[in-house]
């Protein structure tokens, strides 16, 4: 067996509305085991038998459709992927205040070329770092509440879904999904 977080795109912070009561029983129903969801956004840790990431988004990306006429787009990462991005972070060594680091999960890995488009906002402070499936940021003067380097300025510039956890979550799931 093995554990996993499940990453929802958007979920309690617009217009999309989902229970993490729901949530949590819908992960149950597809069969995976000691369902935890953590805060009321979107974030799901569960045991599963050894299935690639992609399957597993998949089958909650339908469940949430076919039950609840939710699309919403599904990132999941292992509890070893997750230890990897919290231990890859540039930043952790020298930020202490969490609310300035924060993690964009991607689809799938970005090429350089598609890394390179990526700029900084006039006017903003921001350092970023495209590691494997995720980029790192850094907000040194501030938080992430008044950027313009978002999800959606990420899919539109790497042409796929990215959904961003502060870096307290990062930690919060890396220790959920390690058991």
């Amino acid at each position: 067996m093995a554990r996993y977080a499940a990453l929802l795109r958007g979920v309690n912070v617009g217009s999309t509305r989902l229970a993490m009561a729901d949530l949590r029983r819908i992960v149950a129903d597809l069969g995976h085991e000691d369902v935890k969801t953590y805060l009321q956004s979107g974030n799901v840790v569960f045991t599963s038998p050894p299935t690639k990431d992609d399957i597993l988004a998949q089958g909650i990306e339908r469940r949430l459709a076919d039950e609840l006429g939710l699309r919403v787009p599904v990132l999941v990462r292992s509890d070893s992927e997750l230890a990897a991005v919290a231990d890859a972070s540039p930043y952790a060594a020298k930020q202490d205040d969490p609310t300035r680091m924060l993690v964009a999960f991607l689809s799938a890995a970005p090429t350089a070329a598609k890394v390179k488009e990526l700029t900084v906002p006039a006017g903003e402070n921001i350092e970023y770092a495209a590691i494997g499936r995720e980029i790192h940021l850094h907000f040194p003067d501030g938080g992430y509440g008044r950027t313009k380097f978002t999800n959606a300025y990420l899919e539109k510039k790497l042409g796929m879904v990215a959904t961003t956890r502060n870096w307290k979550s990062v930690l919060a799931l890396r220790d959920l999904a390690a058991g």
